[in-house]
């Protein structure tokens, strides 16, 4: 029996034979051993310490959007090599590997959805995609959905987990930074709500441009949130960071989010948001007119307040 693989981000415990024993892991976390099966029955997060894994973007959807409610939207466009760009491997190589990998033919879903019986536009990266990296194709889609949002007059909700904009397509990546915050000025304008979720990590070009443009910004715990990751950002200042840097906590204590919420609660505080942000009656507490969504952000410590409690 081969018994600890040290294959990152956990040491997997493998066995030769079916016997009840394989499927065991142990936590980065805590350290403690806890098994597959015990781990996906309680979202992907360690039943010992709570830390949250990365959940793929199928599995992400599923938490989120009622069951059967999720129909994808402009899957029909697929990434292409135009610049013919090759590192260590060609660009149309790397897509190829990056779609067996992952859930999707790019590093995003879109779609409509219900969500707590709310119809809502979502948008998931999926991180085992090339890192969730936004290429021209990720930066289309989003817009589309955004616009879609607009056309239909719906919420939207956007999961970001990447490490930044697509090297392998260069400039034409770095264009939809700008191409979704425009997309999202004009949802802002049209006065329909913008809900960002930060998961583990959002980072780079990602975190530059619309992850950080919600009317609503909100992580979950102890997510690596930044521009710059640590070790680039102390190998340019050469200066430590600070303890927990960059972390979800840290960014929530120096006003860069408005909350942070477990997996376990996320549905429940959005379908909470959304009844607030759209004025929905079953909110317990007056909602604003939408007019003056301006103002939304004085009001979040109530609603994190009303939730916690819940």
């Amino acid at each position: 029996m081969r018994l600890f693989s040290r294959d990152k981000p956990k040491i997997k415990v493998e066995t030769t034979k079916a016997d009840g024993f394989s499927g065991w892991l142990k936590c980065t976390h805590c350290e403690e051993m806890i098994h597959t099966n015990e781990l996906m029955q309680n979202l992907n997060c360690c039943p010992k310490c709570d830390y949250h894994y990365r959940l793929t973007a199928n599995e992400r959807i599923k938490s989120l959007a009622d069951e059967g409610s999720f129909s994808p939207l402009f899957q029909e466009i697929e990434p292409v090599d135009i610049l013919k760009f090759t590192d260590t491997e060609p660009y149309k190589d790397r897509l190829k590997k990056a779609a067996e990998k992952a859930d999707g033919n790019e590093a995003v879903i879109v779609g409509s959805c219900q969500l707590s019986n709310h119809p809502l536009c979502l948008g998931v990266l999926d991180f085992n995609y090339m890192a969730g990296s936004m290429g021209s194709v990720v930066g289309e889609r989003l817009t589309r959905l955004i616009e879609y949002a607009l056309e239909l007059k719906l919420p939207l909700l956007i999961v970001s987990a990447s490490g930044g904009a697509r090297m392998q397509e260069s400039v034409l990546s770095l264009m939809q930074m700008a191409k979704t915050s425009a997309a999202l000025a004009k949802l802002h304008e049209a006065n329909l709500p913008f809900i960002s979720l930060l998961t583990n990590p959002t980072a780079g070009g990602v975190t530059a441009s619309f992850a950080s443009l919600g009317d609503i910004i909100i992580a979950e715990p102890e997510a690596l949130i930044c521009f710059a990751g640590p070790r680039v950002v102390e190998q340019v200042t050469r200066h430590k960071l600070p303890p927990g840097a960059q972390k979800s906590e840290f960014l929530l204590e120096h006003g860069m989010i408005d909350g942070i919420v477990r997996r376990h609660d996320l549905k429940k505080r959005l379908a909470l948001f959304l009844d607030y942000l759209t004025g929905n009656s079953r909110a317990s507490f007056n909602s604003p007119k939408m007019e003056s969504s301006k103002k939304i952000s004085s009001t979040l410590q109530k609603l994190f307040l009303l939730t916690d409690g819940s």
